[in-house]
C-alpha cells in the first residue's frame, strides 16, 4: 500500500490522481441527473473553446465531456505505465517536474488518436441521444436528402450513420444542394435545427485558421507579440 501511495502521489502521475475522481464524481452526477451531459458544449463551433478544440482532435458525434472522460483516462494510463517502467527507477530529483511535464504531453500525445477512435466507435450510441443531446453532433458530416423549401428547410442524415437524420436550415446565398455533404456548424436550439456549411469549405477553413494562427505565432516571436495581419 505505502508504494501504491507513493506513486499515486507522485508527479506527474498525481494530476490524475486529482483529476480521475473529479471525473467520477461528475458521471455520477450525470447518473443521478443533477449535471447536464453537455457540460462543455456550445451552440456554435465558432470561436477558440473547449468544444471547437475536441472536434479539431477528432472528437466528433459524441458529448465534449465524454470525449474529455476517455481522454484523460488513456492519458491516466500511459503515464502511470511510464512512471512504472521508466520513471521511479531514475534518481531525477529536481529534474522530475521538467521530465514530468514532458511525460504528460507525451502521454495526451499518444492518447489523442486512441480516444479518438474509442469515440468513434461508439458514437452511434450517441447518435441514438440526438435529440436530448443535439450539440454532440457538430462537426459530424452529413448528406442532404432534398433541396430546402422556399424558407431553406430540408434534411440530411449522417455520413457515418445515415440512420440518424436532422434537420438543416439554410440562409439565402448557401442554401444546401441535394446529395451534398456538409458539416454541422452550428445547432439554433429555438430552431430545433443546424445550421451547415459545404464540407470542402468548412476544410478551407481550418486550414486558414491554421496558418493565421502559425504566422500570429512567428509575428509575435519576431515582433514582440503584435499580431499578425489578417
Amino acid at each position: 500500500m505505502e508504494a501504491l501511495r507513493q506513486i499515486a502521489l507522485s508527479f506527474p502521475v498525481v494530476v490524475f490522481t486529482a483529476l480521475l475522481p473529479l471525473v467520477l464524481l461528475y458521471w455520477l452526477l450525470v447518473w443521478l441527473r443533477l449535471a447536464p451531459l453537455e457540460l462543455f458544449a456550445r451552440d456554435s463551433l465558432k470561436g477558440d473553446h473547449l468544444a471547437s478544440t475536441m472536434v479539431a482532435l477528432g472528437f466528433v458525434g459524441v458529448p465534449v465531456s465524454f470525449a474529455l472522460s476517455v481522454l484523460l483516462g488513456l492519458a491516466g494510463g500511459i503515464t502511470v505505465a511510464i512512471e512504472l517502467a521508466v520513471l521511479r527507477w531514475l534518481p531525477l530529483g529536481l529534474f522530475r517536474i521538467p521530465v514530468g511535464v514532458a511525460v504528460l504531453w507525451v502521454a495526451f500525445v499518444l492518447a489523442s488518436p486512441l480516444a479518438a477512435s474509442l469515440c468513434h466507435a461508439l458514437q452511434r450510441r450517441f447518435h441514438r441521444l440526438a435529440r436530448s443531446q443535439p450539440r454532440c453532433l457538430l462537426g459530424e458530416v452529413v448528406q442532404v436528402q432534398a433541396a430546402p423549401d422556399s424558407q431553406g428547410w430540408t434534411t440530411a442524415t449522417l455520413v457515418d450513420d445515415p440512420a440518424c437524420e436532422v434537420r438543416l436550415h439554410g440562409k439565402a446565398g448557401d442554401l444546401p444542394c441535394p446529395r451534398e455533404r456538409r458539416v454541422l456548424v452550428k445547432f439554433v436550439e429555438e430552431e430545433g435545427a443546424y445550421r451547415s456549411v459545404a464540407e470542402s469549405r468548412y476544410c478551407e477553413s481550418r486550414v486558414h485558421l491554421r496558418r493565421l494562427r502559425l504566422a500570429h505565432g512567428r509575428g509575435g516571436a519576431n515582433h514582440g507579440g503584435a499580431e499578425a495581419p489578417l
